[in-house]
């Protein structure tokens, strides 16, 4: 089976029309490949860029890493300072816990010296008081 065959074509007129209709399509083709050419033209600068720019990306993010593995250094140091830093206060409590245990004693032992300052003043006032009425002051 032949496809179109001569004997089915449409008269002349037909042919001129089917003419023109190949020719429009063939110059719309035309037209599609110069765009798409220049469309073509215009990426290329782009994706050369873009390459520029994703080895720019790449170097940031291994000085990024190298940025992290400093960081996570330092992080250990400081967790290292912090534990010292909690046995230099835990045994800074128990100074703390004995000196007040010597300031307690402290109280109680100047307590009876307190007291006798109090009495002491206590008799010398009443000493004045007794001095005053008999009219020795």
């Amino acid at each position: 089976m032949a496809i179109n065959p001569i004997v089915d074509r449409p008269s002349r007129g037909g042919d001129r029309q089917r003419l023109r209709k190949l020719a429009q399509a063939a110059l719309n083709a035309d037209q599609t490949v110069d765009q798409v050419e220049g469309i073509l033209g215009d990426v290329g600068p782009v994706l050369g860029s873009l390459g520029n720019t994703i080895d720019g990306l790449d170097s940031t993010i291994e000085k990024l890493n190298v940025t992290l593995d400093e960081l996570n250094g330092t992080l250990a140091k400081v967790d290292d300072t912090v534990g010292r830093m909690s046995d230099v206060v835990m045994r800074l409590e128990k100074v703390v816990g004995r000196v007040e245990i010597i300031v307690s004693v402290a109280e109680q032992a100047f307590k009876p010296i307190g007291m006798l300052e109090s009495a002491g003043h206590t008799i010398e006032s009443v000493g004045r008081g007794i001095a005053s009425r008999i009219g020795l002051s």
